[in-house]
């Protein structure tokens, strides 16, 4: 009896330890009873009744990694390109998911890439370079959108990598070759005319303070020359006004001035003389009649 009783024991015991289920706050268990769902399993210990009920899924509820696979587009211009991208997913609803699609994950990946394939055709080349990020946002909206009934949550959507082909590849560094030394040779230019402007404006400004330079030392030296005929004529004033006061003071001052005429004239009458082929004019210098009548002398003898 006793050899009874240890193995029914046993069995009952592994029976009760099966139907003890232990879920945590991070995981979800779906229990079927007859063949039919239930229920899901509330986090922390459960009971799951043997040979009536059981777990037919387990799964996590944090959020998770797609890797898409590489997958060939034709852009809007024709142009063949390899496309690869992550998903980033979420289960919200367990049973929702579980009942409606045998595999989950092989419908995400399809989903996603039949997405990128029609995205990728509506842009061209440059524009999948330039709109990266607009494209990861209407991917995220429209497979948000396609998951929803699964009970997924598509939480981000980024394209890792976009190649071209190797014959695109080689055409687009050409290109750029090209259009680096369009450039440059757009800079070289603009940094000789630069250059040219420059010296001639260097020049130009050179001209113009050459010319006031010497505008303002002409005008320095004509009102030098100004001054200094306006200090000389006001000598020649104020010694002729100091010669009249002194003869109209002094009546022997006239009579020293008239010998000192004398003397002059006389020494002009001695240069004349001194002179090839000239003639000797004197005169007496108290008698302008007298230098008259010399005058007229000399003119009849010529």
């Amino acid at each position: 009896m006793e050899l009874v009783i240890v193995p029914v024991l046993a069995v009952l015991a592994a029976v009760g330890i099966s139907s003890v289920k232990v879920t945590s706050s991070s995981r979800s268990m779906l229990v079927e009873r007859l063949g039919k769902y239930n229920r899901q399993l509330k986090p922390g210990l459960s009971l799951v009744l043997p040979g009536v009920e059981r777990v037919v899924s387990h799964e996590s509820l944090k959020e998770r990694v797609l890797d898409i696979p590489p997958q060939q587009c034709i852009t809007k211009d024709n142009v063949s390109i390899e496309v690869d991208a992550v998903v980033y997913w979420q289960l919200l609803e367990h049973a929702r998911a579980y009942y409606a699609l045998d595999n989950l994950q092989a419908a995400m990946v399809n989903l996603v890439l039949t997405q990128i394939r029609a995205e990728m055709g509506k842009l061209d080349l440059d524009q999948t370079f330039t709109t990266r990020q607009e494209v990861n946002e209407v991917l995220l909206r429209e497979l948000d959108q396609a998951t929803d009934p699964w009970g997924v949550k598509v939480t981000r959507v980024e394209m890792r990598d976009i190649k071209p082909t190797i014959g695109v590849q080689q055409a687009m560094e050409q290109q750029m070759t090209a259009e680096r030394e369009k450039r440059a040779a757009i800079l070289r230019s603009e940094g000789e005319r630069e250059s040219q402007v420059n010296a001639a404006r260097g020049r130009a400004e050179a001209l113009v303070l050459d010319a006031r330079a010497k505008q303002e030392a002409l005008m320095l030296e004509t009102d030098a020359q100004a001054r200094q005929q306006t200090v000389l004529a006001k000598a020649r004033a104020e010694a002729a006004a100091e010669l009249a006061r002194v003869i109209s003071a002094e009546p022997a001052a006239a009579e020293s001035l008239r010998l000192l005429l004398a003397k002059d004239w006389m020494a002009m009458g001695q240069e004349m003389a001194r002179a090839q082929g000239g003639s000797v004019l004197m005169v007496d210098p108290q008698s302008p009649a007298s230098l008259l009548a010399a005058l007229k002398g000399l003119q009849e003898k010529g």
